[in-house]
């Protein structure tokens, strides 16, 4: 049974109708215009916890934030407590009874919901507080508009030499992508920033913009560095805030967004205004966002990445749940950190303020859990991939979606407070992982992973649940109920077993004329050299064949699959062409993107599609006296011809044995099903 410290926060209850907080921000019209109905409760002793008590048609009363000694410079006004208090012992209190709630438009048709109260609500400011966030002013049910965020941000920064924002460029519609850079020294320049020898941490919320939680607590964690006595967290650490990342889709506002998820009232759009998804485009990098967010990387180079999400799918206890690379992937040492510093570190913070922590969850089966969990490897198309790739620790925070809001937010919190305080007293180990990572130069590469059953299972803090004949579908569905239940000792598939791995080549050599391939080499900071004359070199190519192009778009393009065999060939490669040795810290990086069999490729994700396109072709009339030709002055090609009739199914098809012939005639187009990148050994 769980025993708070100090107060939980009191929640008014509120009256149908539109709420006002006397705050010029949370004048924005998408600020609480709507029917809210949160449930009051007692402010417990310290070392008590209250029961929930339901008060029926009272005023609404601002509710008082009990601060910690973390947030000492907060005084709420004493009219705003709700005096009354109620002493339970820990032994005497009842259980939580799943209900419920009625506070979003999409609580009716979610699994019913556990009340909720942890030490991390004493973070939040009363609601008259001059310098609460639209999310306190809210009392934790809305995120602010895009400009009310960046106005909220900037009035705090006039506050401060320690807050300053650069654009890291404009979206599709023409909006500003801001970053914070918050730093002792009131950096605003990624050369300086370097100087201060600090280690910096890049956080960014809203690359899906419907799943805002991390953009509400970097707002709150900001104020408390500024405003308040969290300025230490600066000392030995510096941050980067991006609050909006797919800035957009953040003004594609609604409450019927993220029917999965409880809360914001309003919540952003998935996809960008070009219906792509961010967090599928890091290897390919189609999307503008993402183009600004990779030159960020390279400039301002951050040693940690994080990466705020929302989850879908199953329920269960965990509501802050976080996971990296696996150590079987392309940055060992820096898995070591993240699993041996870092989680420990973390999970014991967000378990002292009322969280229940745990790492990324997905279910081998939605509808029965005691099949266990799977554990993901992933590609370069997602941020964690990517970061695997170039040797870049970076957390993928998934906050459960049936969690409410508030809950989320605050242990968002809390997790990039500790983050600072970590990466900030183990600087040294952390570069010194990364630099291992960089320069590790593994002679094999693995492509593509299977699956296997771990050796340990997982003791799973799960929701029991049953499963019912569903009258509209007509099959089995999941009711949950919101009941706690440990499913102990589950097996777990982790995608930890090499399967497709190649050599590692000492550089690999792009003629001039993919320019867009090269463009997107670039972006991605793969450093890169030019031939200034004609080179005749002995190489290694690709010789394609069987290409299987997916028959529905795919993020705005057609992927494409193909065999594969490398052969020898020595060629002349002419003026220009790009040379990119994979002896460099992103040499993995370019690797994984330029091996045809890697998923992330560039070419599976059809930046060569031209090379499948058989464009010349012989008449008939004119193969048929070449075929008789070719016979005559090579009889080793007449047996050839005699074996390959021998097939029932090409002997009966005269367009193929004509075709036989064509491609073996110098009229041939060489260059077809060649993979026009070439490898060095």
């Amino acid at each position: 049974m769980r025993v708070f410290p100090l107060s939980v926060i009191a929640i008014a209850c509120i009256s149908t109708g539109s709420l006002s907080v006397g705050n010029a921000f949370a004048n924005d019209a998408k600020t609480l215009t709507q029917t809210t109905q949160v449930q009051a409760t007692a402010v417990a002793t310290p070392h008590t916890t209250a029961p929930e008590k339901t008060l029926v048609d009272t005023p609404v009363v601002m509710p008082q934030v009990v601060n910690s000694a973390e947030n000492t410079h907060i005084t709420a006004p004493a009219a705003d407590v709700i005096t009354e208090a109620v002493v339970v012992t820990a032994e005497a209190q009842p259980a939580a009874t799943p209900k419920r709630a009625n506070t979003f438009v999409n609580d009716a048709i979610l699994p019913p919901s556990i009340t909720w109260h942890g030490a991390s609500e004493s973070l939040m400011l009363s609601v008259d507080n001059e310098w609460a966030t639209p999310f306190e002013q809210s009392r934790g049910l809305e995120s602010p508009s895009y400009d009310a965020t960046i106005a909220w941000l900037d009035k705090l920064a006039l506050e401060t030499n320690k807050l300053q924002k650069v654009s890291l460029g404009k979206s599709p519609q023409g909006r500003d992508m801001w970053m914070y850079i918050a730093s002792s020294e009131g950096i605003n320049e990624s050369a300086r920033l370097k100087q201060n020898t600090k280690p910096t941490v890049l956080v960014q919320a809203g690359i899906h913009a419907g799943e805002i939680d991390g953009k509400d607590a970097g707002m709150m964690l900001l104020r408390d560095i500024i405003k308040g006595d969290k300025s230490g967290l600066l000392d030995k650490a510096n941050l980067l805030f991006v609050p909006m990342f797919s800035v957009d889709a953040h003004e594609r506002s609604s409450e019927f967004n993220r029917v999965n998820q409880r809360g914001p009232l309003n919540m952003g759009w998935r996809t960008t205004a070009n219906n792509l998804n961010l967090n599928r485009d890091y290897a390919k990098a189609d999307t503008l966002e993402m183009q600004h967010m990779l030159r960020a990387i390279n400039v301002w180079q951050p040693d940690l990445y994080i990466d705020v999400h929302v989850t879908d799918g199953i329920d269960y206890q965990y509501d802050v749940t976080f996971g990296y690379n696996l150590a079987q992937g392309l940055s060992p040492a820096s898995f070591r950190w993240l699993e041996n510093s870092y989680r420990p570190a973390v999970e014991a913070a967000l378990t002292e303020q009322g969280h229940i922590p745990g790492p990324l969850i997905f279910a081998v089966d939605n509808t029965d859990i005691t099949k266990g969990m799977s554990l993901w490897n992933p590609s370069p198309r997602f941020s964690n991939g990517y970061g695997d790739a170039r040797h870049l620790p970076t957390i993928l925070i998934e906050n459960h979606s049936l969690k409410p809001f508030k809950q989320r937010v605050l242990g968002t919190y809390v997790m990039l407070e500790q983050t600072l305080k970590t990466v900030g007293e183990q600087a040294t180990k952390l570069k010194s992982a990364i630099q291992e990572d960089k320069y590790r130069a593994s002679p094999l590469i693995t492509l593509t992973w299977k699956s296997a059953p771990l050796a340990t299972g997982w003791d799973f803090k799960g929701i029991d649940y049953a499963l019912e004949t569903s009258p509209i579908s007509g099959t089995e569905v999941v009711r949950w109920n919101g009941q706690p239940k440990l499913y102990p000792n589950l097996p777990v598939m982790a995608e930890t077993v090499a399967d497709i791995k190649v050599t590692r080549p000492s550089a690999y050599y792009i003629p001039a004329q993919w320019t867009q391939v090269i463009d997107r080499l670039n972006v991605h900071g793969i450093r890169m050299t030019r031939l200034t004359k004609p080179t005749e070199l002995k190489l290694q190519q690709y010789k394609l064949s069987n290409p299987v192009f997916n028959t529905q778009d795919l993020e705005g393009r057609q992927t494409v699959k193909a065999e594969s065999e490398l052969t020898k060939v020595s060629t002349t490669l002419p003026v220009g062409t790009v040379k990119i040795s994979t002896e460099q810290p992103l040499g993995d990086l370019a690797i994984l993107l330029l091996e045809p069999q890697s998923p992330d490729s560039l070419l599976q994700w059809g930046f060569f599609n031209p090379i499948f396109t058989n464009t010349e072709y012989i008449e008939d009339y004119a193969v048929e006296p070449l075929a008789a030709k070719m016979l005559k002055e090579d009889p080793k090609l007449q047996a050839l011809f005699d074996k390959a009739l021998t097939n029932a199914e090409f002997a009966a098809d005269p367009e193929a044995r004509l075709r036989w012939f064509y491609e073996r005639s110098p009229y041939y187009d060489n260059q077809y099903l060649k993979y026009p990148v070439y490898r060095s050994r």
